[in-house]
């Protein structure tokens, strides 16, 4: 392995252990000193489900929380609604896409009430500026926390 990666890798381990150590935040409880950028984490109880980064963290756990987000901006939502209509394959095309599924009454519920489950979860967060080591922080966290909403797949 390359050695600038490598020491580039291990360096994360410690944020990964401030983002555990943290106590969780829940909705209305955002702290007003919250960092702007960095990575965030979503569970239920104990169950880790979700990691996430962002340039600006109390704007994106809105966007995943707020009742009035749509399809593109709550992504962990629409895996959650995905999951609870049965409708689990994703389709780049308009048949079965997103934005048919986002007129679907059954999913349009589903939608709003996994927004509301994930309001209710525990949130984390931990600092990180540079862009480089926050992606790559993300995907350390998902993959050693084992989140099951997490795919790195392209399109």
């Amino acid at each position: 392995m390359d050695a600038k990666f490598a020491t580039t890798i291990e360096s994360l381990h410690p944020s990964f252990e401030r983002l555990l150590e943290m106590p969780p935040c829940s909705a209305g409880q955002l702290p007003r000193g919250m960092p702007a950028s960095g990575v965030y984490l979503f569970s239920d109880g104990e169950q880790h489900l979700y990691v996430g980064r962002s340039r600006n963290m109390r704007r994106r756990y809105g966007l995943h929380t707020r009742p009035s987000a749509d399809h593109n901006q709550a992504s962990f939502a629409f895996l959650l609604a995905r999951e609870a209509t049965g409708m689990l394959t994703a389709s780049y095309k308009q048949k079965g896409g997103r934005k048919e599924l986002a007129k679907d009454p059954g999913f349009i519920r589903a939608f709003a009430e996994a927004k509301s489950r994930i309001r209710n979860m525990n949130y984390r967060f931990v600092e990180e500026t540079d862009g480089t080591r926050q992606a790559l922080l993300e995907i350390y966290c998902a993959v050693a926390l084992g989140t099951p909403y997490n795919d790195f797949r392209t399109h």
